[in-house]
């Protein structure tokens, strides 16, 4: 299968032309990761902040009624994953921005994910509210080439009810962030959607020492846009990323408010 294969780089100089599975994101997703796949359509976390299905095109009600998998998924991944092995690739292949690989329906389709895209000898991430149903694959991820990510908003498991209905509460991912850290898995968190500003500084303090990077941005799509100060948020960021030494990446959205030459690496060598 991996013969006679034409090959044609973006001009990006690393995402193939023509595969539609493992894809570049863009805009802000494109700060995050710089090549992605998606196994499911819908999620099931019934996140009351997320702007996916209206970026999809998706009704609302059928994007929360849970996660199905795409067609003819395995297949097209398959295809793709040849490619980019051709191309001797080592950016990590994030799972996901459309969905989440750790749903809180059937996930064994995640699984094969990552068996596929390290059996064709490339690396992955994966960012989810799933908590502990990650565990379940933690013997696939590789403490030199794999990263696992999750998505912190609040400490408050009663907040975290509100806005994230069906998704692992907090102090289930913060634990399974811990576990993955104790099997020297490299972390990171993502710190997007900021609706409690102080929660998100405190996030900080209580996880750092777990959480090899932050990646930190703020709440779009939402009445906070405007309500927040964001200039005070960044500066109170800065604080404490000093304060605690932690690892992060300050998103585009608030990067106006950073102190004059103050570091911010976008996609850096994970550090394991």
């Amino acid at each position: 299968m991996g013969r006679n294969i034409k090959i044609t780089l973006n001009p990006d100089g690393y995402s193939i032309k023509g595969c539609d599975i493992i894809y570049p994101p863009k805009g802000q997703a494109g700060e995050y990761a710089r090549l992605a796949a998606n196994p499911y359509r819908g999620c099931g976390n019934e996140c009351a902040y997320c702007y996916v299905p209206s970026v999809i095109k998706m009704d609302r009600a059928e994007f929360d009624a849970g996660a199905t998998p795409r067609p003819n998924y395995l297949k097209r991944l398959e295809r793709d994953a040849v490619r980019y092995m051709a191309t001797r690739c080592r950016e990590q292949v994030m799972l996901s921005f459309t969905t989440d690989p750790y749903h809180p329906g059937d996930t064994s389709l995640t699984r094969e994910t990552l068996e596929m895209l390290r059996f064709y000898d490339l690396s992955f991430c994966t960012l989810t509210k799933g908590g502990g149903r990650a565990m379940r694959d933690i013997d696939l991820f590789r403490p030199d080439r794999d990263a696992f990510a999750s998505t912190l908003t609040t400490l408050d498991e009663a907040e975290s009810l509100r806005w994230e209905r069906k998704a692992a509460g907090p102090a289930e991912r913060m634990a399974t962030l811990r576990e993955f850290h104790e099997r020297d898995i490299f972390t990171w968190a993502s710190l997007e959607p900021v609706f409690n500003t102080d929660a998100t500084i405190e996030i900080i303090r209580r996880t750092h020492k777990f959480v090899d990077l932050f990646k930190i941005g703020r709440i779009n799509y939402s009445k906070l846009t405007q309500l927040t100060n964001w200039k005070k948020f960044t500066e109170r960021v800065v604080e404490v990323l000093v304060e605690t030494g932690a690892g992060y990446f300050i998103k585009k959205d608030l990067q106006q408010y950073l102190p004059a030459g103050f570091p911010n690496v976008q996609h850096r060598v994970q550090a394991n």
